[in-house]
């Protein structure tokens, strides 16, 4: 059975000020998971857009698609992502412009990530996040 506190007791009001403590701390963990979560996501993103940027430059035909063309690919599924940023995008045939069958085809894209939940709190902190995502395939 609880009692309640009466006016000559010093509990009374204690929760509100230990939630008064705890609430900037509860606020701030709350905001860094939705900001990782959005890291993640964009991390995702690039990953798709490399993926589809590497398949596109691996399957036959004749030419085979170019530098350019793959860097546009790439390019394209970022601007369709919502990418307003640029991110630097780098295609590697090892033995251009050959391309044989079996080769690797690495296509690797680099982004700063500018935080956007806790932005002058983190920024300041860590400054942007860098992230990397590359894929390597085989032609065909």
């Amino acid at each position: 059975m609880q009692q309640r506190a009466e006016a000559g007791h010093p509990e009374r009001g204690a929760t509100l000020v230990e939630f008064g403590l705890l609430a900037p701390l509860l606020v701030t963990v709350l905001f860094g998971l939705v900001e990782f979560g959005l890291a993640m996501y964009t991390k995702g993103l690039l990953a798709n857009a490399v993926r589809e940027g590497a398949r596109f430059g691996v399957v036959y035909s004749t030419p085979r698609k170019s530098q350019a063309e793959i860097e546009g690919k790439v390019r394209e599924y970022l601007a369709k992502s919502g990418f307003a940023e640029a991110a630097t995008v780098d295609v590697t045939f090892p033995y251009w412009p050959a391309g044989k069958s079996g080769e690797p085809l690495s296509v690797r894209v680099e982004y700063s990530y500018s935080f956007q939940v806790l932005p002058r709190l983190v920024q300041d902190l860590v400054g942007p996040l860098n992230l990397t995502v590359e894929s390597v395939m085989l032609m065909e």
